[in-house]
This record gives C-alpha cells, sequence and structure tokens, in this order.
C-alpha cells in the first residue's frame, strides 16, 4: 500500500469512527432529550393535577361556605315565620280563652272544676278564687257549689285557684297558668325533620 492509499485508508476509517461517534453521541443526546421531556411532563402532569385538585377543593369549600349562608339565612327566616306564627296562634288562643269565658259553659265548666277541688280537700278547709273579671258568676257558682268564693287581687284571665292550707296544695286551674305553661311548652313540630 501506498502512502497515498494509507492516507485514504486512515482517513476513511477515522471518518467512519467519527460517524459512529457523532452517530453515538446523537443517540444518547437524543435518549437524554426524551427522559427529560418525559421528566418534564410528568412534572407538569402532577402540577397540573395538584393545581385541578387545589381548585376544585377551593371551590367546595367556596360552595360550602355559600351553601351554609343560604342554610342560615333560610333557619332564619324560618324562625321569623315561626315566631310570627306562633304569635298569632296564642293571640287567637287568648281570643278563644276569651269567648269560652264569656259562653254558657263557663260557669259550668268552674263548678266542675270547683268540685274536684273540694274532693281532694275532703273535709279539710278550702278556699276558692276567681279573677275579679268573673265577679258575676260568683253568687250562681256560691249557690251552686255551696261553698263560699273569694275575688283575687291577681287578674288570671279566668278559670279558679284553690288552697288547701291544711294540705299544703295550691290547684292552679287559672286560664292564665295554662295559657303561659302552652306558651313556653309550645313547639313547632313537623316539616322536614319531624314528619
Amino acid at each position: 500500500m501506498t502512502t497515498e492509499e494509507k492516507l485514504q485508508h486512515f482517513y476513511d476509517v477515522s471518518m467512519e469512527s467519527a460517524r459512529e461517534e457523532a452517530q453515538k453521541a446523537l443517540e444518547e443526546y437524543r435518549r437524554a432529550l426524551d427522559d427529560m421531556f418525559e421528566e418534564h411532563k410528568k412534572e407538569k402532569e402532577k402540577s397540573v393535577e395538584l393545581r385541578l385538585k387545589l381548585e376544585t377543593e377551593n371551590a367546595k369549600r367556596e360552595i360550602n361556605k355559600a351553601l351554609s349562608a343560604e342554610q342560615l339565612h333560610i333557619k332564619r327566616k324560618l324562625s321569623k315565620k315561626q315566631q310570627e306564627l306562633r304569635e298569632k296562634i296564642f293571640i287567637d288562643l287568648q281570643a278563644k280563652l276569651e269567648i269560652f269565658r264569656k259562653s254558657s259553659d263557663y260557669p259550668q265548666w268552674l263548678e266542675e272544676k270547683i268540685k274536684e277541688a273540694q274532693n281532694i280537700a275532703d273535709s279539710d278547709e278550702i278556699q276558692i278564687y276567681l279573677s275579679k273579671i268573673d265577679e258575676n258568676l260568683k253568687e250562681s257558682i256560691e249557690a251552686e257549689t255551696g261553698i263560699s268564693i273569694q275575688l283575687s287581687e291577681e287578674p288570671f284571665m279566668g278559670g279558679m285557684r284553690a288552697v288547701i292550707p291544711a294540705k299544703n296544695i295550691l290547684i292552679d286551674q287559672t286560664f292564665l297558668t295554662m295559657f303561659e305553661s302552652e306558651k313556653e311548652e309550645f313547639n313547632f313540630d313537623g316539616g322536614l325533620l319531624n314528619e
């Protein structure tokens, strides 16, 4: 082989070697770029998932906050309406008690309550009180029951009170006590929770 051929052969081998090395370096660079791209893609996907999760949780919190505010508003409206209805019911009840007090059944009811109190007293002394608004019934009820009746200084919307001192008993059948007791114990049942 001549020097020129040797040089040519050296040149060809060197070029081939350089091409192979360049090809290997290029493939390694491509693999590294692909790996970097995949890693970057995974990071971005995780970032997007995390952001989506955070935004979803934030949206849920905002919805719950708005829902709570609306529920509170509805409860307040319901409570106000119930209070209005409660007042109306007890105004109506008071009017019906007054109608009953003026009816012909009222003296008979008073007499029954007085007789019940007399049965409890048995042979012990009993004091019967009527409200001053029932002063006009005093004589007829005394005649019917055979007991002396006193008028109370304290108004109680009708009904009667009986005191049995020997037994330390107070029998309170006054409309005021019944009315206040009902008003205190009154509760709206029903609706979504109590059906």
